[in-house]
């Protein structure tokens, strides 16, 4: 690119954490509920198996244990986090928010570490990292500690074949803070955009005020399940992807081919395909954890994350990038170097 390459802001991932539920769920299981042959659903989602919650698997307790993996990789204490973030697309409950129960399963309760929820459905991790990059720069906040609990299978129609074999449940942490002078670390750009077209492409129409339980019981219990409208939200993704792309890679001063790594939300293995057809990406570039973990909402991408680094797809000094579409129909995505 000709332009001139814009200011970066210091900023490191310091650690990344997972918590993985004990029940794993093949896909075959979703055959024989549906009475399909053998292999039916792996080819219609391309996943494999997924994990579900159990009774005491709850987003908090999920999240909280991610946490602790990542503090124990970086080799601090959990009073050492100026700020707990919980960006989980789904509360664990109405009031108060996850990142409240995060804090004191951590045990913060008397520590008043500030702790809330960023709403942003998928793309939570990248919006919050948005959000709090410039708190740390300031040095308002030394330390932050982002994380994700979700229980998406909470909130499928087991009937539906197109949604319930797609998503998985999962938990996801990362540890942020300012780079260092000399640090290479950076956050290049940050990017997104809302396209209320498609704002009823994907919902959950009660557990909020627009729909009340006692006005009608059984249809808040309808209302209560995930509903997306598939084809016409990978039509309307499709349209505006290369557009936002374009922007947020001008915004870094950066092509795609400049990057060791491009971690996306982990959407759907046509949404996965169409990315990398669209980029011009290598296979061995874009990181898929879809099909050993489905589409884990707001975990997803802070989770192949964690992935890219375990693995070593990821190393200090690597330019990336993150991407994601969410409800709304929203894009969001970050370009750093790590």
């Amino acid at each position: 690119m000709d332009q001139e390459r814009p200011r970066s802001t210091p900023l490191r991932i310091v650690a990344t954490g997972e918590y993985v539920p004990v029940r794993r769920v093949g896909s075959d299981a979703f055959d024989r509920r549906w009475q399909k042959p053998d292999g039916w659903t792996e080819r219609h989602v391309g996943i494999r198996h997924r994990q579900h919650a159990g009774d005491d698997e709850s987003s908090s307790m999920m999240a909280a244990m991610a946490a602790q993996a990542a503090l124990e990789r970086a080799g601090l204490r959990a009073d050492e986090m100026d700020a707990i973030i919980s960006v989980g697309g789904v509360m664990e409950q109405a009031i108060p928010c996850t990142a409240v129960l995060v804090q004191r399963r951590l045990g913060l309760s008397s520590t008043g570490t500030p702790a809330f929820d960023v709403n942003a459905t998928c793309l939570g991790f990248p919006v919050a990292l948005d959000l709090v990059a410039p708190a740390l720069t300031s040095g308002r906040y030394r330390r932050v500690l982002i994380v994700a609990g979700e229980v998406a299978s909470a909130g499928l129609d087991w009937d539906d074949t197109d949604t319930a074999g797609l998503f998985g449940d999962g938990g996801a942490a990362v540890i942020l803070e300012a780079g260092a002078g000399d640090d290479a670390s950076c956050l290049l750009a940050t990017h997104m955009e809302t396209h209320s077209e498609g704002a009823e492409y994907c919902q959950v129409r009660a557990c909020g005020t627009r729909m009340r339980l006692a006005d009608d019981v059984d249809a808040y219990a309808r209302a209560s399940r995930f509903e997306m409208a598939g084809r016409a939200t990978y039509r309307l993704a499709a349209q505006r992807l290369p557009g936002f792309m374009h922007t947020l890679f001008a915004r870094a001063g950066v092509e795609a081919r400049d990057l060791a790594c491009l971690i996306p939300h982990q959407a759907s293995v046509k949404a996965l395909d169409h990315l990398q057809r669209a980029l011009g990406l290598p296979p061995q570039v874009l990181v898929r954890i879809l099909e050993t973990h489905g589409n884990q909402m707001a975990a997803s991408i802070p989770l192949a994350l964690h992935h890219a680094i375990e693995r070593g797809a990821l190393r200090r000094g690597d330019l990336f990038a993150m991407v994601g579409s969410g409800a709304g129909l929203s894009f969001a995505g970050a370009v750093l170097r790590y």
